[in-house]
């Protein structure tokens, strides 16, 4: 009998004799195959649901900001542009407060670097950098290649 309450027959010759009953002690203890595989189906869909929630809490956060900050939209794959539009968003957001909020740049000097972040368009440019240490924002936007360049006119 398992702890949830099945009764399974397992067949237990293939273990040593002097650890058939440890074994069998151990099974007892837990939910029967079904009942595991339902609680982890269950987990799945929970924690698929709770990600989801997440990514469009960051979505609209991320949108908002391109709105309020006239961030020009990103090129790419349907899938790459809301994950680029994230990643951005997450990088400029703590690189201003690395090097603007805790850091000794001043306004203007963000205002230069504000300009660069709107020429990189390709929102796989900003996917590869999402774990990029957010001090180093400045030397990732001048190592971009052209590759990494939008179309959209920076120059609104």
């Amino acid at each position: 009998m398992h702890s949830c309450g099945h009764e399974v027959t397992h067949n237990l010759s293939d273990r040593a004799a002097d650890r058939r009953a440890g074994f069998a002690r151990w099974l007892e203890a837990r939910d029967c195959s079904a009942c595991w595989k339902a609680a982890r189906d269950a987990d799945t869909v929970a924690k698929e649901q709770w990600l989801a929630a997440r990514r469009a809490e960051e979505q609209a956060a991320a949108t908002e900001w391109a709105e309020r900050f006239g961030m020009p939209p990103l090129e790419g794959s349907e899938r790459a542009l809301s994950w680029g539009e994230r990643s951005r968003f997450a990088l400029v957001t703590a690189a201003y407060t690395a090097l603007v909020t805790e850091g000794n740049w001043t306004e203007e000097d963000w205002a230069v670097l504000e300009e660069k972040v709107r020429t990189i368009g390709h929102a796989g440019w900003w996917i590869d950098q999402r774990e990029a240490d957010a001090n180093d924002l400045p030397e990732l936007l001048d190592a971009a290649t052209s590759d990494d360049i939008g179309t959209e006119n920076p120059y609104r």
